[in-house]
């Protein structure tokens, strides 16, 4: 696939994979692709790391052709890094976009005055746009809360019509909702009337029947899918089963066992024995909701190679099916 990516030609609706840290890496980017996601974002990248030259920030630009359309995130602060990672990523990475994040309510992020904190600060929100705008011909887009404070999604956008984005990501709660509570339908709903390009509702999406809910209710393109595909990569195709037919299948457990095996797989060729560690928590969400899940995790929890870990998944599949 071209690596440019025209939104407007994306099927709809569009079923994105949003950008976690410290799950979305390259191996899961992949096993959503295979499982039915339209496009994927990546993990949150450091503008400022990227500007200082860190190599562990460089490492989080490995992806392969089969990523495609893959979506780099960036957050941080200062406009001047902003500008040499948009240069960077259009002639070092190529991937389809990039996306800057203006919705994380860590406080890691806020204290440096990046994630949400740049929805509270309008002007330097427009500034850092404007920086990455004006060095990618890449798309850009950006993905926000519904709300920080007293600034909305709305009045974001009001701020920063001038600059061109091709696509909104919109995280239903507010700053202090965190991860929990119910999201705002009535705020999505008014920026996919104010926004021009494509806008994604994201936040508390875990079923098929919760998707096509927000989709008809906010008249938005897709969906950003995040914890609700932990585990449950799935998920992407249920939904477009159920669109299409009003029905979906749960995976037999043989299933989910082979997706395991092949993330797990992935992450060892990538990163050697630490990737099988970082796949532990995955383990967790897959085996969730499976007989035994609390035996079986803590199995697979002490697990030190992959082959361990398989014989363990295979021995299950063959007694749950």
């Amino acid at each position: 696939m071209e690596p440019n990516l025209t939104w407007e030609n994306l099927p709809r609706p569009i079923l994105a994979l949003a950008p976690m840290a410290g799950v979305t890496d390259s191996p899961f980017r992949r096993i959503c692709r295979s499982a039915g996601a339209d496009v994927v974002y990546s993990e949150m990248i450091s503008v400022t790391g990227l500007f200082y030259h860190s190599p562990k920030t460089r490492r989080l630009f490995n992806f392969t052709p089969q990523e495609q359309p893959l979506i780099i995130q960036i957050f941080g602060a200062i406009p001047e890094h902003f500008a040499y990672a948009a240069r960077y990523i259009t002639e070092q990475v190529t991937p389809a976009g990039i996306d800057i994040n203006f919705g994380c309510p860590v406080r890691e992020v806020i204290k440096t005055g990046a994630g949400c904190y740049l929805m509270k600060n309008l002007s330097l929100a427009k500034e850092v746009l404007s920086a990455v705008r004006e060095n990618t011909n890449l798309p850009v887009s950006i993905k926000t809360r519904a709300q920080v404070g007293d600034i909305t999604v709305l009045d974001l956008l009001a701020a920063v019509k001038d600059v061109s984005l091709q696509a909104l990501m919109v995280h239903g709660r507010s700053f202090t909702q965190k991860f929990s509570g119910a999201i705002n339908i009535k705020l999505i709903r008014e920026a996919k009337k104010l926004f021009p390009g494509v806008v994604l509702a994201n936040g508390n999406l875990n079923s098929p029947e919760q998707v096509k809910e927000i989709l008809d209710q906010t008249g938005c393109d897709g969906v950003g899918l995040a914890r609700g595909v932990l585990g449950r990569p799935y998920l992407f195709t249920q939904v477009k089963e159920f669109i299409r037919q009003q029905r979906y299948t749960k995976p037999r457990f043989s299933e989910v066992v082979q997706t395991i095996l092949k993330q797990a797989k992935m992450m060892q060729e990538e990163k050697g024995n630490h990737g099988l560690i970082e796949m532990r928590k995955h383990l967790g969400w897959y085996v969730h909701d499976f007989p035994g899940a609390r035996n079986l995790r803590n199995q697979l929890y002490r697990c030190s190679t992959y082959e361990e870990m398989a014989e363990i998944l295979l021995e299950n599949s063959n007694r749950f099916g």
